[in-house]
């Protein structure tokens, strides 16, 4: 904490001014791409895409946007609030303003459930951002060139089934990972001001390559137009519980993020900004991605596949399609190395604060166990595939318990702690929104719609309703 003096009309003001252990964002910018990379990721480009094919299109896009405006949103904004105001890692954030706020201090708990709910996504993310590494290397030497759908299948089946390779992507990608935590603040910027513009980049030549080989017009009608007789209650639980995974919301990285924010930015504007890009690159990649799907008669709603198993078809009878494709799966790694430095940064901020370690030791620490944690996920998918819990095998639990439970419970609690339990002046200063209206707005949609829309999505999975 460092104290600042002023002075104004021969009177001195004396007030105080937090700032993180870490250090701060050099500037807005930094932070948008920051926030943004955490959010851009494998569940924009590779999750999507395959939803969006099974729940009819157009229609499920614009439920989806709505569910972003909605709960993503608001509670972007709060949890964006909560870390600026700790300037602490989640779990020490919450602890102080829990304690500001006269609350029991039982609140800390969501800062664990936090960092704990990135620690465990982080564990089998780095697996199957490994397996984009190893589809990049595959795809842009000609391994798919005239493959058939029995083919293709047939190498992926043979790729999970060798937990060595497996392991060796998973190492490489942590090691990727660490190195850009390891240097902290400046680190985390320098990675994200190359990978955001690299990634969009990338991500437009795509759509450029899919409007020249791909059918462009069929794709473009089934991102928008909208036939809501394809809607279901389960659709549009499906687009509420994406909106909010795919915001990074729940799991600490924005609240760490936020903690690094400068006193100056408006939270309003740039959370704002940070929606708006992440769900621009969701609708990239779907123009991307259909217009290849559809040219090559392929099924838009072949499920998780589709990037792994249906697009590498596409790819391999298509001009340039080794190029192309090797950049795709390029992106596709740019987009989870830019989230997966966001997944561990909150158990390294807490390491260095509670701890008294230096960030290269927290670094390795937590890399290390997340890597032992991911070995589970390797052999699930092949030496330990039979093995189940709940019938699940260990990724599917780890995916089940994250996405549909601690995210979800991480998002209502952060919803509620900021519209309820922290005072409204408190929220106020925070925000420093100048329009009445505008904050009026977003402590309503705080207190009543994303918490009550939260709660459907977490009790349906949970098989309440």
């Amino acid at each position: 904490m460092i104290r600042l003096i002023c002075r104004e009309n021969d009177n001195d003001i004396e007030f105080m001014k937090k700032i993180s252990a870490q250090g701060e964002w050099s500037t807005r910018l930094a932070f948008i791409f920051a926030a943004t990379g955490s959010a851009v990721g494998l569940g924009n480009i590779w999750k999507f895409p395959y939803i969006t094919g099974e729940n009819g299109g157009g229609a499920f896009v614009l439920v989806y946007l709505l569910c972003i405006a909605l709960i993503g949103v608001p509670i972007m904004m709060a949890e964006i609030l909560l870390g600026r105001r700790g300037r602490q890692s989640p779990i020490n954030t919450m602890r102080d303003l829990a304690k500001e706020a006269g609350a029991k201090p039982y609140w800390r708990w969501l800062g664990w459930l936090g960092v704990i709910a990135g620690f465990l996504i982080l564990s089998y993310y780095s697996v199957i951002a490994g397996w984009a590494m190893a589809y990049f290397v595959r795809v842009s030497t000609g391994v798919f060139e005239g493959a058939t759908a029995d083919g293709v299948s047939s190498i992926f089946g043979q790729f999970v089934a060798d937990p060595e390779k497996l392991l060796a992507w998973h190492s490489l990608f942590m090691i990727m990972t660490m190195l850009v935590v390891a240097r902290g603040v400046k680190g985390l910027e320098r990675a994200v001001r190359f990978l955001m513009p690299a990634l969009l980049v990338l991500l437009l030549l795509l759509v450029v390559y899919a409007m020249e080989q791909g059918d462009f017009a069929q794709a473009l009608n089934f991102l928008f137009s909208a036939d809501f007789s394809k809607i279901t209650s389960e659709s549009i639980l499906t687009a509420m519980g994406h909106a909010f995974f795919t915001l990074s919301l729940g799991m600490g990285a924005i609240m760490v993020y936020g903690s690094y924010l400068p006193d100056k930015v408006s939270i309003g504007s740039t959370t704002l900004i940070i929606a708006l890009a992440d769900t621009a690159v969701a609708l990239l990649a779907g123009l991307a991605i259909f217009p290849l799907v559809f040219a090559n008669g392929l099924e838009p709603s072949s499920g998780p596949g589709l990037i792994f198993q249906t697009l590498p078809i596409a790819f391999g009878h298509m001009d340039y399609g080794s190029v192309f494709g090797g950049l795709f799966f390029l992106l596709l790694v740019f987009a989870a190395w830019s989230s997966s430095i966001s997944l561990i940064e909150p158990a390294v901020a807490w390491l260095v604060e509670n701890k008294n370690m230096s960030r290269m030791r927290a670094c390795i620490l937590s890399g290390t166990t997340t890597w032992l944690l991911g070995i589970g996920t390797v052999l699930s998918f092949n030496l330990t595939a039979d093995v189940r819990l709940f019938d699940k095998t260990f990724f599917d639990l780890l995916d089940y318990l994250t996405a549909n439970i601690m995210l979800p419970l991480g998002g209502l609690c952060i919803a509620l702690f900021v519209g309820w339990v922290m005072s409204r002046d408190d929220s106020m200063a925070e925000l420093k929104m100048k329009r009445p209206l505008a904050y009026g707005i977003w402590i309503f949609l705080l207190k009543y719609i994303s918490p009550t829309a939260v709660l459907i999505v977490f009790l349906n999975v949970i098989g309440i309703i």
